[in-house]
C-alpha cells in the first residue's frame, strides 16, 4: 500500500514542500527499509528512530518491506525533521491511521525513541511555506508551537509525542491548534541585559552625538582611539537608543533566528535589535555566512541591528573584503556548485580599533613604541573601499579625570531614543511607498537626488569640501545622505551649511 505524507525541508531561509512517499509490501521475502531522495547521515538513520518509536509507542511495526521516498529527489534532505512525515507514512501504509487526515497538512518532528516528538530548527519558515502553498494544519514539536504560532492564516498544531498524534488523527483525543494570543506583543522600553546606558559614560559627548546621528539614519561608524578610552562601552551602549522594531521588522528578524536555532521558546517574537559582536578570530563563513549547508552569519544574525567588531584591524583581511557587497547591496549572496543562497544582512557597522599595533599613536600620555611602517602597514589592513563605506569616523580621545570622577551624568539612553524615533518617523514617512527603503542609508542615487534638498549655500560648502578632499562618488552621496539624517534631527526640510559642515567632519581622516 502506497501512502503520501507531506514535510518541509529548509534552503537558506525559505521552506521547500518536501513529499514523503511511503510503500509497504507485505508480499516481500526480506524485510528491508530503505530511504532514498538524496538523504543525509541523519535522515538515513530515521529508520532506527522510526522503528523504535512505532514499537514503544503501543503501535504495530509489521516486518516487512518499506520504501520511503523523499520527493524532489534532486533536493538534498537534511537533518532529522522527516522522521514524523516518515512515521505517519509508514502508520498509514500499515492501515493504522485514517489516509483522509493527511491531506493538506504538514508533519515535522524528530522522534525518539520513547515516542516523544522533540525540537527542529526553523518551524518559523515552514509554517510559511505551508501558509503560501495552501495548507491548513501544521503538526510541530510542543517546543516549536510559539515560533511556528507567528504565522498567522494557519493551524499550528503543538504534538508531544506519536501516541498523541495517532488519536488526535482519530478524533479519539483532539488537540486544540495552539493559540497565539497568548505571544505578547508588547516590549519594553528598558534596556536589554548586558547593555549600557549612555548616561553611565562620563565625556565623550561628540562621540555620543556621533552615534545618535548613526542610529537615527542606520549609518555605519569607525572609531579610532587608545586602548581603555570606552570604545567598546560606547558601543554596546548603542542598542540602546535604536528605534523599536515594528512587527514587520521583528517577524523577519525572528525568521533568521528560527533557521539558526537561536530563539527563545517562551517568548520567540524577537522583539529587541539584535547585536552581534563576534571575536575577530572567527571565520569567514562564520562572519557572512556559508558551510556545506548554508546557514546564515554574524552579519545576517545582525540583521536591522548592530554588528560590532571590536579591533576590525585583527579580522582576517578576506573576510573584511567580503563585507563590501553586503554593505552596499543589504543583502549577502552565497554561491555553491549547486546554486546560490542570498540571506539579508541589513547591519549597522560600528568598527573599534586601535591607532597602531602598541595602542598610543597620537596619545599625548603614553609614548608610541611603533616604527612607522608599522603604523602605515597596521592602517593598510582596512582597505580604501572599505572605509569609503563607512559614513562616520571619529576620534575617541582619553577622558580628563575631572570628567571620569565627577557626579554628573549625561543625557540617559531613553532621552536620545525619543529624538532618535522622532528622526526615524520622519524617514518612513518620506519612504512610505518605497519598498526596501527604512533609513536615509537605504536610499539609492535617485532619492539622494530626490530627498536631500540643499540650500544654495550649503551646495557651495559641499561642492569646495568635495573638491578639497577628494571624495569619490559614493562617500559624496554618503555625505549626502548624513546630512539628510542630521537635518532630520533638527526637524528641517532642507539641508543647510550646518548639517553639510558636520556630516563633512565626520568624513575627514585627519583626526583619526
Amino acid at each position: 500500500m502506497l501512502s503520501i505524507v507531506y514535510a518541509c525541508a529548509l534552503v537558506g531561509l525559505e521552506g521547500r514542500l518536501i513529499e514523503v512517499q511511503v510503500d509497504f509490501n507485505p508480499k516481500a521475502g526480506l524485510p528491508s527499509f530503505s530511504i532514498v531522495g538524496l538523504p543525509d547521515s541523519a535522515v538515513r538513520e530515521s529508520r532506527e528512530r522510526v522503528r523504535a518509536a512505532i514499537k514503544n509507542s503501543k503501535l504495530h511495526f509489521p516486518n516487512k518491506q518499506y520504501i520511503v521516498n523523499l520527493s524532489p529527489a534532486d533536493l538534498p534532505k537534511h537533518g532529522p525533521a522527516y522522521d514524523l512525515a516518515i512515521a505517519i507514512g509508514v502508520l498509514a501504509a500499515t492501515d493504522q491511521v485514517p489516509l483522509e487526515c493527511l491531506d493538506r497538512a504538514i508533519f515535522l518532528g524528530e522522534l525518539a525513541l520513547d515516542g516523544r516528538i522533540c525540537h527542529i530548527k526553523g518551524a518559523m519558515p515552514v509554517a510559511y511555506a505551508a501558509r503560501r502553498a495552501g495548507y491548513r494544519q501544521v503538526f510541530v514539536p510542543v517546543e516549536d508551537a510559539p515560533q511556528a504560532a507567528l504565522v498567522e492564516g494557519i493551524d499550528i498544531i503543538p504534538v508531544a509525542t506519536l501516541g498523541q498524534l495517532v488519536e488526535h488523527l482519530y478524533a479519539l483525543s483532539p488537540i486544540p491548534p495552539y493559540d497565539s494570543s497568548s505571544l505578547s506583543d508588547s516590549h519594553s522600553d528598558a534596556l536589554v541585559e548586558g547593555l549600557v546606558d549612555f548616561a553611565d559614560i562620563k565625556g565623550q559627548e561628540h562621540i555620543k552625538r556621533a552615534l545618535e546621528i548613526a542610529a537615527a539614519g542606520n549609518h555605519n561608524v569607525r572609531m579610532v582611539g587608545p586602548p581603555g578610552v570606552g570604545k567598546s562601552l560606547l558601543a554596546r551602549a548603542m542598542p540602546g537608543i535604536l528605534p523599536e522594531m515594528s512587527l514587520a521588522e521583528a517577524l523577519d528578524v525572528t525568521r533568521i533566528y528560527s533557521v539558526a536555532d537561536l530563539l527563545d521558546s517562551e517568548h520567540p517574537l524577537m522583539r529587541q535589535r539584535p547585536f552581534r559582536a563576534p571575536h575577530h578570530t572567527i571565520s569567514q563563513a562564520g562572519l557572512v555566512g556559508g558551510g556545506t549547508i548554508p546557514r546564515p552569519g554574524e552579519i545576517s544574525l545582525a540583521h536591522l541591528g548592530v554588528l560590532f567588531l571590536d579591533e576590525i584591524n585583527e579580522f582576517g583581511q578576506r573576510s573584511l573584503e567580503v563585507l563590501r557587497q553586503p554593505l552596499e547591496d543589504r543583502m549577502v549572496t552565497i554561491s555553491r556548485a549547486k546554486g546560490s543562497l542570498t540571506f539579508p544582512a541589513n547591519f549597522q557597522l560600528i568598527a573599534a580599533h586601535n591607532p597602531c599595533p602598541c595602542g598610543y599613536y597620537g596619545d599625548p600620555v603614553r609614548e608610541c613604541t611603533c616604527t612607522p611602517t608599522l603604523i602605515r602597514r597596521y592602517e593598510a589592513r582596512l582597505s580604501g573601499p572599505l572605509l569609503d563605506r563607512i559614513d562616520i569616523h571619529v576620534s575617541v580621545p582619553r577622558v580628563d579625570y575631572d570628567k571620569l570622577m565627577g557626579t554628573q551624568n549625561g543625557e540617559p539612553s531613553s532621552v536620545i531614543r525619543e529624538r532618535v524615533n522622532r528622526a526615524r518617523k520622519r524617514q518612513a514617512k518620506r519612504f512610505a511607498d518605497m519598498s526596501g527603503v527604512y533609513a536615509n542609508t537605504d536610499m539609492k542615487v535617485g532619492d539622494v537626488q530626490r530627498f536631500c534638498v540643499l540650500t544654495q549655500s550649503a551646495r557651495q560648502v559641499l561642492e569646495a569640501s568635495v573638491k578639497r578632499m577628494q571624495l569619490s562618488a559614493r562617500a559624496y552621496h554618503r555625505v549626502l545622505k548624513l546630512s539628510r539624517t542630521i537635518a532630520d534631527l533638527t526637524d528641517a526640510e532642507v539641508i543647510d551649511v550646518a548639517h553639510i559642515a558636520e556630516a563633512l567632519q565626520y568624513r575627514s581622516t585627519d583626526s583619526v
